[in-house]
């Protein structure tokens, strides 16, 4: 597996961390920025991590934010992306189990770094329980193709 992993300037400080576990784990990984001191907007660096996940040169991706949820919304965005943003151990499962989750978003802000690698380890290892829930990620990826009219 080959992670997207992507910040903004509010997020830089927790990215750096999770990257720092992920090499421990031997977990490949894109560290597709921002650096250190650099003031940048969230938007630029979600669809980033988005394009690597949906071009196949990544498996899933992490972003980081302030709170994790303008990453969310702008990976949400993009056809086939399921960003969510994740608080806890319980979210973390959820999100895999149920909703196949490809993106995991966090908050440089909110989550203290012990937690966020909880929340990764989770994250990764957790795989997709399929079933209902495969009809329900269905779904949604029908209303991805839908052209909605007013």
């Amino acid at each position: 597996m080959r992670i997207a992993l992507a910040a903004d300037h509010a997020g830089y400080e927790l990215k750096a961390g999770i990257a720092r576990y992920l090499a421990e784990k031997a977990v490949a990984f894109t560290d597709l920025g921002c650096g250190p001191n650099e003031s940048v907007d969230y938007v630029d660096f979600a669809a980033k991590g988005a394009a690597e996940v949906l071009a196949g040169a990544c498996d899933r991706a992490i972003l980081v934010c302030g709170t994790g949820m303008g990453m969310a919304v702008v990976a949400n965005k993009f056809k086939g992306i399921r960003a969510t943003p994740c608080w806890n151990a319980y979210t973390a499962e959820m999100s895999r189990r149920h909703n196949d989750s490809n993106c995991l978003t966090l908050g440089g802000r909110t989550t203290p770094l012990a937690a966020a690698v909880g929340i990764v380890q989770i994250w990764l290892d957790t795989p997709f329980e399929g079933g209902r829930h495969a009809r329900r990620v269905d779904k949604i990826k029908e209303l991805e193709n839908r052209n909605f009219k007013p």
